[in-house]
């Protein structure tokens, strides 16, 4: 079965992750800008003045984009929101994401696509009819499992709800990512502790940190282990046939604050698992093989999520689950396309035959490979090597084009 208008969201923090969404077959990406996001802490932001820019990249990599403005609005934020509108509109934004309904109505007169945000905990048909005048897209509620979201897909048809834009109203899902154990993301514990609004974009990760519980009289209580509200990353890769069966037709990747090879790997591995359904190929054997190279980016181990209504995991250790680590090699110096060739300075580590790599860079975005052959610098001449140390000056064979002033780093697996 054919499956029409699916769309591959990305998360884009910033140029090199943006491109690696492009580049890696994604049909839109999503971003926020400084200030009125949901990650506006993030070490990966862009700013007001990076709008024409990320929009050209988009147009001529067509794919959409869509500005992500989905905080809590409060008085004194409206004039800048409507500002920010403004400008999206001008520079021709393909759609954005929002929550709060002065945002939305803003939006609706300028005549700008909306997509309502997950932050809304839009859970049933009913909550859905009620906005859809107001919007084209709806980011359902994470806690909904798959039964719950085809019954609102069967009404959508059954009843020919249409969107703001006379068109059917679309599913957006959370298909890959972080996971909070708040509602929808509405979370109010950064707020208590440090008066800083995770619904303002200001979360200080509360629940990805480390507790130990005590009660009155100093006994602590016996759990599995101390990162008790830190669920697993969701991972829908082994049932993308289901999530379309359901009615998701967009699979929203998590991550504007991940990597650029994040972003790369994970958007590679769902277009292939996408498309694999469309061709009526995809399947157990299909999925294991997409897996290793899931597992090697950032994760804090995986999960369903609510959607198969099974219990959660729980991430168990601080921050990265992967086995592999990014070790900073040096600096692209010089690339000889035609060739294919790269010229390194060694300025922080060490690389040798075999190794895994990663090279990212504003317009390179993230591409990966394994060193096959190496040449440095000895004596005057180039000659053949197997290693390399710090402050070495070496070449390496990379086939796809990569730019002066791309990163490379290696990608050392991590001892059990």
């Amino acid at each position: 079965m054919k499956f029409e208008n699916v769309e591959l969201l990305a998360p884009a923090g910033c140029y090199a992750s943006l491109n690696a969404a492009v580049q890696n077959g994604a049909n839109a990406v999503y971003f926020g800008l400084a200030q009125l996001n949901m990650r506006a802490r993030a070490r990966r932001s862009f700013h007001t003045e990076d709008l024409p820019e990320i929009i050209r990249i988009c147009r001529e990599g067509g794919v959409k984009s869509y500005l992500t403005l989905n905080t809590l609005l409060y008085e004194h934020d409206l004039k800048l929101c409507r500002k920010m509108l403004e400008t999206a509109k001008e520079e021709g934004v393909s759609g954005v994401i929002l929550s709060d309904m002065a945002a939305v109505q803003m939006a609706n007169e300028l005549d700008i696509e909306v997509h309502l945000s997950t932050q809304l905990s839009i859970s049933n048909y009913e909550s859905l009819k009620f906005y859809a005048p107001y919007c084209d897209r709806v980011v359902l509620a994470r806690e909904l499992n798959l039964t719950m979201i085809s019954s609102i897909y069967q009404k959508i048809q059954d009843q020919g709800l249409s969107g703001r834009n006379g068109k059917e109203m679309e599913i957006e899902a959370f298909a890959h990512g972080a996971l909070c154990i708040a509602v929808s993301g509405r979370c109010g514990m950064s707020l208590y502790t440090s008066n800083a609004s995770a619904n303002r974009g200001a979360c200080e990760q509360n629940c990805r940190k480390e507790y130990i519980v005590t009660d009155t009289e100093g006994k602590q209580l016996k759990v599995d282990n101390n990162f008790i509200m830190s669920p697993n990353d969701i991972n829908t890769i082994d049932f993308v046939d289901q999530l379309l069966e359901s009615g998701v037709r967009v699979f929203k990747i998590e991550g504007r604050g991940r990597s650029p090879e994040y972003v790369a790997t994970v958007i590679k591995a769902y277009r292939a698992a996408i498309d694999a359904v469309q061709d009526g190929v995809y399947g157990p054997d299909f999925v294991k093989a997409l897996m290793p190279e899931l597992e090697k980016v950032y994760n804090r181990g995986f999960s369903s999520g609510y959607y198969l209504g099974r219990e959660q995991g729980w991430a168990e250790a601080d921050g990265n689950k992967s086995p592999y680590r990014k070790i900073y090699v040096g600096p692209i110096k010089h690339y000889f396309s035609k060739a294919g060739i790269a010229e390194v300075e060694s300025c922080a580590g060490t690389l040798k035959l075999e190794d895994e790599y990663v090279i990212v860079g504003k317009t390179t975005g993230a591409v990966q490979g394994t060193v096959t052959e190496m040449r440095s610098s000895q004596n005057g001449e180039m000659l053949a090597t197997e290693s390399i140390a710090k402050g070495d000056l070496f070449t390496f064979p990379h086939a796809e084009k990569i730019r002066p002033g791309d990163k490379l780093y290696k990608l050392e697996k991590i001892d059990a």
